[in-house]
């Protein structure tokens, strides 16, 4: 496929799992994140803004999925909970 560019497959190990640290000292093994709501069986709510206070940045802004490892679901009622508590002025637009 690339002309240019040299293509290497890993070698595996005798018991068949892939041996990626010793070969790349960049490869890293990361934990799956899990949804906090889901966990705990809990629904966000804009009363709770010490809990709201997680998934915002410092500069004020809501945290992505990927960051805070929310489900879909459940970053969308954030994503509102939070929108509520500024409105309500529990929680600042800006933070300076």
């Amino acid at each position: 496929m690339y002309k240019d560019r040299e293509y290497h497959q890993r070698d595996s190990r005798s018991d068949g799992h892939q041996d990626g640290f010793k070969k790349n000292p960049n490869f890293r093994f990361f934990k799956k994140k899990v949804c906090k709501f889901c966990d705990m069986d809990r629904v966000p709510d804009f009363k709770e803004f010490d809990f709201l206070k997680k998934f915002i940045t410092e500069q004020g802004k809501i945290l992505p999925r990927r960051i805070t490892g929310t489900s879909a679901k459940h970053q969308r009622r954030l994503a509102l909970e939070i929108k509520k508590a500024r409105y309500m002025a529990l929680l600042p637009f800006v933070k300076r």
